[in-house]
């Protein structure tokens, strides 16, 4: 049973202009975090699912170096303006309905926000696309306004989780332009963001994603070097990350925002 997050405050976000003043920047404005499930489901053969008391530590260990968890579209919204400093993107891919009941609660007991990339060609489906482990319910249309309410961001992980640098032309402008246009009719608001699934991208599906107006777009591993804010790399963040792995991951992704900024 979903828990009822509706009278949540909402987190204020500014309209976003990740691209104000001219050429974009071409790293991404700080740490983005990637997570998928969050329950505590100890079936886990691909490693992406944390426990709510697991999340609860890490958003701890983030408050306590004076970090806080906001949606990407924030993020980008603040290093438009200069003022980046001190904020974590936090992602969540899939739209696992484990988001709302566990994931939502914690975010909310820290004051932070959250994106989640959801799959709107699989609305009331589950993770069929996994070959193995447990299958786990997908967000419904009433999800996706559950989220909305609660504060969070909804941004497209394509239409059904497929290997896009496998696909035709049309299936490709289905799942990237397709996902945009649906998820827009129900959240009815602008759809910022676009994440790859299984991070797999190459020039000819970034192009894809600029054309149908993404903003941006999340992957694991920095792009091709014309993507910039299309292809923003992600640190998972898994069950075994506690302290020191924490700290190891977040010099990670200082070292990408170097390198990206440098091309």
């Amino acid at each position: 049973m979903v828990a009822d997050i509706s009278a949540a405050p909402r987190a204020a976000e500014p309209d976003p202009d990740p691209n104000a003043g001219g050429r974009p920047r071409r790293g991404p404005a700080a740490w983005v975090a990637m997570y998928h499930s969050v329950s505590d489901c100890r079936d886990d053969p691909y490693n992406v699912t944390v426990t709510p008391d697991r999340l609860d530590r890490q958003l701890g260990w983030l408050a306590a170096r004076g970090l806080r968890g906001v949606s990407v579209r924030e993020l980008l919204a603040a290093r438009a303006r200069g003022a980046e400093r001190g904020l974590v993107g936090l992602t969540f891919d899939d739209g696992y309905t484990d988001f709302l009941t566990d994931a939502v609660p914690v975010l909310h007991r820290w004051g932070f926000s959250a994106t989640v990339f959801v799959l709107p060609g699989r609305l009331g489906g589950e993770n069929s696309w996994e070959p193995t482990g447990p299958r786990k319910p997908l967000f419904d249309v009433a999800d996706v306004h559950r989220a909305v309410s609660a504060g969070m961001e909804i941004a497209s992980h394509g239409m059904t989780h497929l290997n896009l640098t496998r696909t035709t032309d049309e299936v490709l402008h289905s799942e990237v332009a397709g996902s945009r246009q649906r998820l827009a009719a129900l959240t009815g608001g602008d759809v910022d963001g676009f994440c790859y699934p299984y991070g797999c991208l190459d020039e000819r599906v970034v192009a894809a994603v600029r054309r149908a107006g993404y903003r941006y777009a999340c992957s694991i591993s920095p792009g091709p070097d014309s993507s910039g804010d299309l292809a923003l790399p992600r640190i998972h963040l898994g069950q075994a990350d506690i302290s020191l792995r924490l700290e190891l991951k977040r010099r990670l992704a200082r070292y990408y925002g170097r390198a990206l900024e440098a091309v």
